[in-house]
């Protein structure tokens, strides 16, 4: 199995042009405290609307982008965390990116990130301002593994896209369907949405994995739970009262709704879903 990255999705048939086994999409979804939560998704540090334009390549950022993944302070860290999940997402195991950065206290530190499930290899040497099919699978991918903690938990991501196929080693594990998630962070007006599967929702819970969900918070003045999203990410309730047929094989939902608060008919298939162990 590879601790790695997630994806987007096709067709139910398309799994069948895998071939060979693509030892599953294992993915350690986990990272620094804040990375990829609320602070991290927020695009106040690396503006991805704006990184779509360049090959994602040091030597081919904006200089905004730069500055970004090069800033000693926090935001410079929630740069970075969010640079290392894109990469991963994008880029083939034989790709890497690598830059240096220097702290407050003058020590370089080098970073060097690899790729994994290669969703847009090609990113290395060209934009993906034009290729918005790209820009979901990449979204789907970064907000699944979201992590409202910065725990590391172990889970599985699914759909048709050959680099999102599952095992059966994979799929005996990973039994507990968590949620699904879609959207594209490198539009004009950046979204990203979520649903829970209500099968799931107390073991995502137990595992420190609150985005699909939500968060609960209690209000210490008034006892009251109320709940919480991660980020910008809005979530849109069931899986089951937002998402068509379920893939018999490998569990994930084949479609959701695009945004259930203006269309109850307009769907997307570019959605991944989440599986949690038991």
């Amino acid at each position: 199995m590879t601790v790695a990255c997630i994806g987007a999705e096709i067709d139910e048939e398309s799994e069948e042009l895998v071939g060979e086994d693509q030892s599953a999409i294992i993915s350690e979804n986990g990272n620094l405290p804040n990375a990829l939560q609320a602070n991290g998704l927020n695009l106040n540090g690396l503006n991805l609307n704006g990184l779509n334009l360049n090959a994602l390549n040091p030597a081919s950022l904006s200089t905004t982008a730069l500055a970004s993944i090069k800033n000693p302070g926090p935001n410079g860290a929630l740069s970075r965390e969010l640079m290392r999940y894109l990469v991963s997402c994008a880029l083939r195991p034989d790709q890497t990116f690598s830059f240096s950065w220097t702290d407050s206290a003058g020590v370089v530190h080098t970073e060097a990130y690899r790729g994994d499930l290669g969703m847009a290899h090609w990113w290395a040497t060209g934009g993906i301002a034009n290729d918005t099919y790209v820009q979901r699978q990449i979204t789907a991918c970064i907000a699944a593994r979201t992590n409202w903690y910065g725990t590391h938990v172990t889970i599985s991501l699914r759909n048709s896209e050959s680099s999102m196929s599952s095992s059966p080693s994979e799929r005996a594990a990973y039994t507990v369907r968590e949620g699904a998630f879609w959207g594209n962070l490198f539009a004009s007006a950046p979204y990203v949405r979520a649903c829970y599967s209500p099968t799931g929702v107390a073991r995502a819970r137990q595992l420190q994995r609150d985005c699909a969900a939500g968060h609960l918070s209690v209000d210490p003045a008034t006892g009251a739970t109320t709940v919480q999203q991660c980020g910008p990410m809005t979530i849109v309730g069931s899986c089951d009262a937002v998402c068509n047929r379920v893939d018999t094989n490998a569990g994930f939902y084949a479609g959701c709704l695009e945004n259930p608060a203006t269309s109850a008919w307009v769907r997307t298939d570019v959605v991944v879903t989440s599986f949690l162990t038991p």
